[in-house]
């Protein structure tokens, strides 16, 4: 991965090569970034992406659908034929596109067909973390939006695709950490002393892997963030709450078979450079959770 503080020093020739990928075929988003670059817009990957939106947010509506259109179908003829951009083909591999069967390839097909008919524009669908299964639930339903919510939606997941292909290429700013919060809502009182550990999840190899054990304190809180800096990468995680522990040590009253006795969380971290403040409300029959900040 590079490190932003390249982008600070590198001509416009070079700015526009490097990221003239991160929208597909679209060089003309990295030439309007660069007019108004400075050392804040790529002190970040938040900020770059910003600034590399608003080019796309303020052009036309022509260029705009020009920036659709630069994008393949889902497995479609140019991904058969191997004729994607490198960015593309590992996007469609990881989502499993490049492995179907000749049954989910002729659905494919026919609703890449009939979408293109209705709207004159290819579906867009951020598909790197997706499966097929999403890809076509999300490909049914939206072939029956309106022309301009589906031009609107296209734009908003060709951000998303850029957003992603950004953290591929460079390290984000060490400023992103994780902490958590437990309330127990049968008490009405911060859960202290209740154990949790985090692990690090591998959905391609389901592997997983423990980052840390932690206590709550008086508050429910952890002593400091469970994650930060360069530790705190994209992916899935996991919290589990041994909340049977907890319940038993508060006298709580539960069944002679506990309702709860762990509660895993996964949840999915798309910003490093954020914070992600990842709670559990908690009853002995009942929980939820929400993504804080």
């Amino acid at each position: 991965m590079m490190d932003l503080s390249t982008l600070a020093s590198i001509s416009r020739d070079d700015f526009v090569s490097l990221l003239g990928s991160v929208y597909e075929h679209s060089p003309w988003v990295p030439q309007g970034a660069y007019a108004s670059l400075s050392k804040e817009s790529v002190n970040s990957i938040t900020s770059l992406h910003k600034e590399l939106k608003s080019v796309v947010d303020n052009a036309s509506d022509e260029q705009k659908l020009a920036l659709i259109n630069a994008h393949p179908d889902l497995a479609g003829k140019a991904a058969v034929a191997g004729n994607l951009t490198e960015e593309s083909t590992e996007e469609q591999k990881r989502a499993g596109l490049s492995s179907l069967t000749q049954e989910e390839m002729d659905r494919f097909t026919a609703l890449n067909q009939a979408y293109k008919k209705k709207f004159s524009f290819v579906f867009i669908l951020a598909v790197r973390n997706a499966t097929k299964q999403t890809i076509l639930s999300s490909f049914e339903a939206r072939i029956n939006h309106s022309k301009q919510r589906e031009f609107e939606e296209c734009i908003t997941q060709i951000h998303k695709i850029a957003w992603m292909r950004l953290l591929a290429m460079f390290k984000p700013a060490p400023t992103g950490f994780l902490t958590c919060h437990v309330l127990d809502t049968a008490s009405g009182k911060p859960a202290d002393g209740l154990r949790i550990t985090l692990k690090k999840l591998s959905p391609e190899t389901n592997d997983a892997e423990t980052l840390g054990e932690f206590v709550t304190n008086d508050d429910g809180r952890l002593n400091g963030p469970a994650l930060k800096g360069g530790d705190f990468k994209v992916g899935f995680y996991e919290w589990t709450f041994y909340v049977g522990d907890y319940f038993a040590k508060e006298c709580l009253p539960t069944a002679g078979t506990p309702f709860l006795t762990e509660v895993p969380l996964r949840f999915g971290i798309d910003n490093p450079e954020d914070h992600y403040h990842v709670p559990l409300l908690v009853s002995p029959y009942s929980y939820s959770t929400y993504r804080g900040s």
